[in-house]
């Protein structure tokens, strides 16, 4: 917010330097404004006469100095410009416009943060998309909310949100769970069964075999034909997927079913377009997509020998849909094992003609459980793996959410079961939402005790607000609203976790060392402001990576 004030001002700087025959309009949105990364170089900087400089084949500090005597006149936003190194113009803000800051969050209130850079375009985020064949991995528990977290992080800047899980309900893998779920079926009947080679182990299907049986007995003893056997279990664990993804606060709009693509022709039609634009060719008893016209190094099978197609083939023909449906951006939330078919995937949009530059990849690593410093490596219950339900279990869904988040999207996570169930400052999530609960009791406090009256935020004093760990509280406050906005264009929700704990941080060791109610009334008044500023945007950012802001803890 004070970032985009000062962008403003330069803006009409450079204007003016161009009217007065300073420079040309050569550089026109070409410089930026960026935080400093050391206090001493000021609040702000700007490359501006840099890059100006370079347009116009004049010297940087020369450029510099101009643009310091048009900014003399902005005493009302800066206390001090100066030129530094080879040509950067740092900023140091007035403390009153900092002082400013808890007038405009309480205003905004649950408004603080959002914006409208997205301008309604229409986004298609597709995630989790897993296959209903058991229940969600931690690993689909990760990309769910990282998916989640992109998509609330989108809405909230304007885009026209659609959440979309991608699945197929035919094919080997449900074949495969239908033979898995009719073995056990005759097993609970003591009948002789034969579990498939590479069948579906978990308990889960027992669950399912065991429910069968209770509901029709043995009628189906002597179906051969394994297709109620696969509706039934897949039903089953769709339901489960479904009340797991509740459990975490996590829907979507649409379920886009793969099989569909074959049902009406849709993957032949890519494969003849691309035929016709001599784009595939047959050899080895295979049908191959000519990747290397688009940079590839060789050449990859859509359609293996056996008839059957590769993932690349229904995933080109899912896309080409996406674009059809007339979305202006989509955006893919995969994990690390899809990174060898994602350019072939987007070299086939390419192909077809359309511009695969409005298809977004994001990448996630996988998830190791921790305990006791050692890796959590087999479930006990459902599956062979461990399912986000028994971590939901062991920890709750803000912990999961928050932890999830905690790095970005393409580390590696170690999620720390010992710290995850600490309820001390030491557990992220409870240190952050600690900060909230705080200052919803101080704010109590003042209501049912101590009782304060507190002027309108516009003639409170404000002005009190002068010690260096409240103006760097409202500095980091004013850069809320950059910090969604980045985060969003970015896809990268980790930064909002980052810049909570970080927010929990400085309020915690300022709450710590100074009192906020006390019996200097107009101080505590300005304290008291700032305090309901600060819950505003605690509770704004948990809300957006959708974790709970306690009052209580």
């Amino acid at each position: 917010m004070i970032k985009a004030r000062l962008k403003e001002r330069l803006d009409q700087c450079f204007v003016e330097g161009v009217k007065e025959g300073s420079w040309t309009g050569a550089a026109e949105g070409l410089y930026s404004v960026e935080e400093p990364k050391h206090a001493a170089h000021g609040d702000f900087s700007t490359n501006m006469a840099m890059i100006i400089a370079g347009k116009e084949k004049k010297k940087p500090r020369d450029v510099a100095g101009l643009l310091v005597d048009l900014l003399a006149s902005h005493t009302d936003l800066l206390k001090k410009v100066e030129v530094a190194g080879p040509g950067f113009v740092n900023f140091f803000v007035n403390n009153a416009v900092w002082q400013s800051v808890p007038r405009v969050v309480n205003e905004a209130g649950s408004d603080f943060g959002l914006s409208d850079i997205g301008k309604g375009k229409r986004v298609l985020v597709e995630f989790v998309s897993a296959n209903p064949t058991g229940p969600l991995s931690v690993g689909h528990g990760r990309q769910a909310v990282l998916g989640d977290a992109i998509a609330r992080l989108l809405s909230a800047t304007g885009y026209d949100v659609t959440r979309e899980y991608y699945y197929n309900d035919a094919g080997r893998q449900m074949r495969v769970l239908g033979e898995s779920t009719r073995a056990r079926y005759l097993e609970q009947l003591g009948l002789p069964s034969e579990f498939p080679e590479d069948g579906y182990q978990g308990e889960y299907i027992d669950e399912i075999a065991l429910e069968l049986k209770d509901e029709v007995n043995d009628s189906l003893k002597d179906t051969e034909d394994v297709t109620v056997f696969k509706e039934r279990a897949e039903k089953a664990i769709f339901k489960d997927i479904n009340n797991t993804l509740n459990r975490m606060g996590i829907h979507f709009d649409h379920y886009y079913n793969e099989h569909s693509l074959y049902e009406d022709g849709l993957v032949d039609d890519v494969v003849s377009c691309l035929r016709d634009k001599g784009l595939v060719y047959d050899s080895d008893g295979a049908v191959w997509f000519k990747t290397t016209e688009f940079g590839q190094e060789k050449d990859r099978v859509i359609i293996k020998s056996t008839g059957e197609p590769t993932y690349r083939l229904p995933d080109i023909a899912y896309h080409r849909e996406k674009f059809r449906r007339g979305y202006d951006w989509m955006v893919d939330i995969f994990g690390s094992d899809h990174i060898a078919t994602v350019p072939d995937v987007l070299a086939g949009v390419r192909a077809l003609g359309y511009d695969d530059s409005k298809v977004t990849v994001v990448l996630h690593q996988f998830v190791t459980l921790m305990r006791d410093g050692k890796q959590v490596k087999m479930s006990t219950r459902k599956a062979n793996f461990i399912t986000i339900d028994e971590l939901l279990d062991e920890v709750g869904p803000d912990v999961v959410r928050f932890f999830f988040l905690m790095r970005k999207a393409d580390s590696q996570l170690d999620f720390d079961l010992d710290l995850a169930t600490t309820q001390s400052q030491e557990n992220p999530v409870f240190y952050v939402q600690y900060g909230h609960a705080r200052l919803t009791s101080i704010l109590k406090k003042n209501e049912e005790t101590v009782n304060i009256e507190l002027p309108s935020v516009d003639s409170a004093p404000l002005h009190l607000l002068e010690l260096p760990e409240e103006l760097n509280i409202l500095k980091a406050m004013a850069s809320y609203p950059d910090l969604v906005k980045n985060s969003a264009l970015d896809l990268t929700p980790h930064r909002i976790i980052f810049f909570l704990q970080e927010l929990a941080g400085q309020f915690h060791s300022y709450y710590n060392k100074h009192r906020v109610i006390s019996d200097d009334i107009p101080l505590s008044q300005a304290r008291l402001w700032l305090v309901r500023a600060l819950r505003i945007v605690f509770r704004n950012g948990l809300n957006l990576v959708g974790v709970k802001a306690p009052d209580t803890m």
